[in-house]
């Protein structure tokens, strides 16, 4: 029985090796670029980042994200974002599979807030900017030919405080997409 076991342990270790030799790990592409799909298609933003592979485990790279439509509705208070990252893949194959993201954020956006008086009612716009502390998850799949598919999202908590207490600050910020790319 125990010779079998072997047998079989051998045979399994064999070929699960023959296969992942078949699959390239390009491991000499270093660098990708992708297109948030997910914003530019709900809410008309222009998402793009940028990512340098460090090794089979972790890369870094930096996240642009801007709007030209200050009236949408799908995330009206931010108007513009720089987001650098740090991910750790756990995956056998290299910077692709499940990953976690940490990241920070600076982002600015105008808050609306209402100042009364006894007579008077003003809506006062005031452009404000933040930085996020966060988290994402995620998963990346990569074909032969270096097309980049991936699913992530996260948050983030705002760690700078306006002194102003006339309006009523945002104190998370999001981070979600669907993008497509290249590796290379």
């Amino acid at each position: 029985m125990k010779k079998i076991a072997l047998v079989i342990l051998c045979i399994y270790s064999t070929i699960s090796n023959a296969q992942e030799d078949l699959i390239p790990q390009d491991t000499d592409k270093k660098n990708e670029i992708t297109l948030n799909a997910l914003t530019l298609i709900a809410s008309g933003w222009i998402d793009v980042s940028y990512e340098y592979l460090i090794n089979k485990e972790a890369s870094f790279g930096v996240d642009v994200q801007f709007g030209f439509d200050e009236n949408n509705n799908f995330d009206s208070y931010r108007n513009f974002s720089i987001t650098p990252n740090y991910r750790v893949y756990f995956s056998n194959k290299y910077a692709r599979g499940f990953f976690i993201e940490g990241f920070g954020m600076l982002h600015r956006y105008k808050d609306l807030y209402y100042d009364y008086d006894e007579s008077t009612y003003n809506n006062i716009e005031k452009n404000i900017t933040e930085f996020s502390l966060g988290v994402s998850v995620g998963g990346k799949w990569v074909t032969k030919s270096g097309f980049v598919a991936e699913i992530f999202g996260g948050i983030g908590r705002n760690i700078l405080n306006n002194s102003d207490d006339s309006y009523d600050p945002i104190e998370v910020a999001g981070r979600v997409g669907i993008s497509i790319g290249k590796r290379f």
